[in-house]
């Protein structure tokens, strides 16, 4: 184990992205995958259930599935977070549906943001993602070493 306050990431120049899109959202993140085809196809891709089944028959994109989200798979998309598995995550949430695993929801969210990989929750995000610069180079992110973190807290109600 390292003693040093981050751990530093790099994302590789083939990304791994996960595609993760609500009922409301899904039809609009295969058009998407499609409009953006020749630049997914360089990168390893992954989905929950339904959206990576239903990206895979429309573009003919090598999609990962995991399972459905409300069944585990923003759990899944979140584990292959935490060990550095994923380098962005698209996320087509409906805003204005209710969503009956909600908590699921807002934990991958979460992580997203404590292992600082970028997120896009809209079409207009994802664009800038996939035309940002760092799309075709490596890039690194730091994080916190919360090994260290967890030990320090620790220490200080002992």
């Amino acid at each position: 184990m390292t003693n040093a306050k981050e751990i530093k990431f790099t994302m590789d120049k083939t990304k791994h992205i996960a595609l993760v899109a609500h009922d409301g959202k899904k039809k609009e993140m295969v058009e998407w995958c499609e409009r953006n085809k020749e630049i997914l196809k360089g990168h390893f891709l992954c989905g929950t259930g339904t959206t990576a089944k239903l990206i895979s028959e429309k573009t003919g994109l090598p999609v990962k599935g995991y399972c459905s989200g409300p069944l585990g798979g923003d759990q899944q998309i979140g584990s292959r977070i935490v060990e550095g598995g994923i380098d962005f995550l698209i996320f087509l949430w409906d805003p204005l549906e209710s969503q009956p695993h909600d908590p699921d929801v807002k934990a991958l969210l979460r992580i997203a943001v404590v292992y600082d990989i970028p997120v896009a929750n809209n079409l207009a995000t994802a664009d800038f993602l996939l035309a940002s610069e760092y799309m075709n180079k490596e890039y690194d992110r730091t994080v916190e070493n919360f090994n260290i973190t967890i030990q320090e807290r620790v220490k200080h109600f002992q």
